[in-house]
């Protein structure tokens, strides 16, 4: 069902889909970027449904709470209170670890408005969990939503973070004007 949804939304919306899936890649940390617009959640839910790939994501836990919070828990939201200091990086190293096949979904960025530098849980908890760090994106100027490739952490965050920056580097949200691709 979720399969067809991905397909019809995409479908009317006239996207594509640019999906280079390997099998490493159902075991991963997932970042999704450029985060600048409540559209984005739209389109990355169709994705991967439209991919058939398996995910969670974290988000505020106001939204799984809520009226609600049986689509979003339904959608592979995992509630998170923001006013509670909690592990997260420890969290999703270990429900990595207790599944040989999930995504865990990231926006580094953590906000739809302007960063001067992306937030590094991602990276900490790929390294910890030993999974490949997967490139999410959306290029509204193109149409396009999908997963550009990997990378495997190689211990050289900077080398590492480089080649992740150049990935996104061309890559166009829904507002331009609060895209940031500077990693560091």
């Amino acid at each position: 069902m979720k399969k067809l949804i991905g397909n019809v939304f995409f479908f009317i919306a006239g996207w594509k889909l640019d999906a280079r899936i390997q099998p490493e890649m159902r075991h991963s940390l997932m970042i999704a970027a450029p985060h600048t617009s409540n559209w984005d959640f739209i389109w990355t839910l169709a994705a991967f449904w439209k991919m058939g790939m398996p995910f969670r994501y974290f988000i505020k836990d106001q939204y799984t709470k809520s009226l609600f919070g049986w689509f979003f828990k339904w959608t592979g939201a995992i509630g998170v209170n923001r006013q509670q200091r909690s592990n997260l990086v420890e969290y999703a190293i270990e429900l990595l670890n207790e599944n040989d096949e999930l995504v865990i979904l990231i926006t580094p960025e953590g906000s739809r408005s302007y960063v001067e530098k992306w937030k590094m849980g991602f990276y900490h908890i790929a390294q910890g969990a030993n999974v490949p760090i997967t490139l999410g994106y959306i290029h509204y100027g193109k149409k396009i939503a999908g997963v550009g490739g990997m990378i495997q952490i190689s211990g050289d965050i900077k080398k590492d973070l480089d080649k992740i920056e150049a990935f996104y580097s061309d890559k166009e949200g829904k507002h331009p004007e609060n895209w940031n691709p500077k990693i560091h």
